[in-house]
């Protein structure tokens, strides 16, 4: 009998606390109910969330408080010493499936010297719909301008195991520094992905499931190899963009450092025969960010016309006239038979209005088309102006900006940069880079998009360790979502990229 009630006990406790993988506790019995709101990293106050996504781990600040509590939906979890919950998963899934389209309360007790005060609380709305299970993204130095070390990584979002995809120079040898970036997958398929290596061992880099092989674009007439870039939906096809980019730093302007480009074309590259040819060519305009349509019949771009600086010392006066640098959104139709492009079609009219577009993105089911807006130019990761812009593809407008089919996401922006984005395949998520928090790092951020368009109360990425972000000195960058995992292995990468000469890609009048 004594062995019955003590496994009798331990069963008990372990149900009781089930909620919770750190310091167990109980819901307190009495308290008061305080008005001051919790003050919690990250805020998951009032975000809509994906039914599969990690538990939102995170840790109260709170100097007057000695111990914590929460009812997350039902899960009671204390905290540890240091204010931080790490909730169970197991109970997290089952909260999620409980809740998938509904909404769940968060209470949050904390034990100060008189005794226990609730805080008021706060609702968690579950979509209906997942997201992508995966995110790849790149963790570089903040200012971008050093690339001594850093990699590639894929994130699964159900949970907090991360993959390494490619890191350039984990032992810090000298002379193996080299940069990686710009990586892109064909329709949220991690099976078929390019990444981008420069300087030394430099090319590009495309997989197909585990095999991967390393390509150069090259041509007398091609400014630079292929830069951003995005996978055609199904065709073995990528739009580049090819530019000649600068970067330099303010002395006085908060905003800090300054990246522009003082030309830029667009390529066509073709997977299967390793050819390229350009799509556009011009002296006097500076073309970028392309990227298709969901059916693949039109490339959406940005374009800015060549700002009247002296040409006598052309880079040193585009340099000063870095805020006339105002970029429009196009597009051009593209006949997949062919494979050749037609007259382009003004999309989003910017620069009258002294504003700047920048990285498009179209929504997998075709209804929409993000893009981030600024005061100017193209790499509005550093603009504090730059926010996500939304676009109803399917009604017309004579003013694309300040129309009722062209918009802010006004929930979703903060004060701050947000810039790359990405959607998820089926269309109700997105997920973008974000200098919300301090201005001085690039975190990633997911938002839902509902049916009508709009853009619901961004949430930072969640980790196991919910101080994670704030200790990190390194910034995230270049999100993307996937439905599945890279196959192919790190060593594989290793050797593609270190060890094999480049195939130089023919280049088509």
């Amino acid at each position: 009998m004594r062995d019955y009630i003590l496994h009798l006990f331990i069963f008990l406790s372990a149900f009781t606390f089930v909620g919770c993988s750190s310091r167990p506790s109980a819901v307190p019995t009495s308290f008061v109910e305080v008005t001051d709101t919790a003050a919690i990293y990250p805020d998951y106050r009032d975000v809509t969330i994906p039914p599969n996504i990690a538990p939102l781990n995170f840790m109260v600040n709170d100097t007057l408080a000695d111990s914590f509590v929460a009812d997350i939906g039902g899960i009671v979890c204390g905290a540890t010493d240091d204010g931080k919950f790490d909730i169970d998963s197991t109970a997290w899934r089952r909260l999620l499936v409980d809740h998938r389209g509904k909404d769940f309360k968060v209470s949050i007790y904390a034990h100060r010297q008189k005794g226990w005060v609730r805080h008021p609380s706060f609702t968690i709305s579950v979509a209906e719909e997942d997201i992508d299970s995966y995110v790849t993204y790149r963790l570089i130095e903040p200012g971008y301008e050093l690339y001594y070390q850093l990699g590639i990584y894929q994130r699964n979002l159900t949970n907090f195991d991360v993959t390494t995809i490619y890191e350039n120079n984990r032992d810090h040898t000298s002379g193996e520094s080299h940069c990686i970036n710009c990586h892109n997958f064909q329709n949220n398929d991690a099976d078929r992905m390019f990444l981008h290596v420069r300087e030394n061992h430099k090319g590009t880099v495309f997989t197909n499931g585990k095999d991967a092989h390393k390509i150069l674009i090259k041509h007398d007439s091609i400014i630079a190899s292929g830069a951003y870039g995005h996978w055609h939906p199904t065709m073995p096809l990528v739009a580049y963009s090819t530019n000649r980019t600068a970067q330099v730093f303010h002395m006085h302007y908060p905003e800090k450092i300054e990246v522009y480009d003082s030309e830029s074309d667009l390529l066509l590259y073709d997977v299967e025969h390793n050819s390229v040819r350009h799509i556009i060519r011009t002296s006097d305009h500076f073309e970028t960010f392309p990227t298709w349509s969901a059916d693949g019949t039109r490339l959406y771009y940005c374009d800015a016309r060549l700002p009247q600086v002296e040409y006598d010392n052309f880079e040193a006066n585009l340099v000063v006239r870095y805020d006339s640098l105002l970029y429009d959104l196009y597009s051009l139709p593209f006949d997949t038979i062919t494979r050749t492009f037609g007259e382009p079609r003004l999309e989003v009219s910017a620069s009258p209005y002294h504003l700047s577009c920048s990285v498009p993105r179209i929504s997998p089911d075709g209804r929409y088309m993000l893009y981030a807006l600024a005061r100017y130019g193209q790499f509005h990761l550093y603009h504090q102006s730059s926010d996500l812009w939304i676009k109803d593809l399917e009604k017309e407008s004579d003013n694309p900006i300040y129309s009722e089919n062209s918009y802010p996401l006004t929930a979703t922006n903060s004060d701050n940069s947000e810039s790359y984005c990405c959607w998820s395949s089926n269309s109700r998520w997105i997920v973008f880079s974000s200098r919300r928090e301090d201005n001085d790092y690039t975190r990633t951020y997911i938002a839902y998009i509902d049916r009508n368009g709009q853009g619901h109360r961004a949430f930072l990425l969640p980790q196991r360790d919910p101080e994670y972000n704030l200790l990190l000195i390194k910034s995230f960058n270049v999100p993307e979502l996937t439905r599945n995992a890279v196959q192919v292995s790190q060593s594989t990468m290793k050797h593609v990229i270190v060890n094999t000469e480049a195939e130089l890609a023919t280049y088509e009048e």
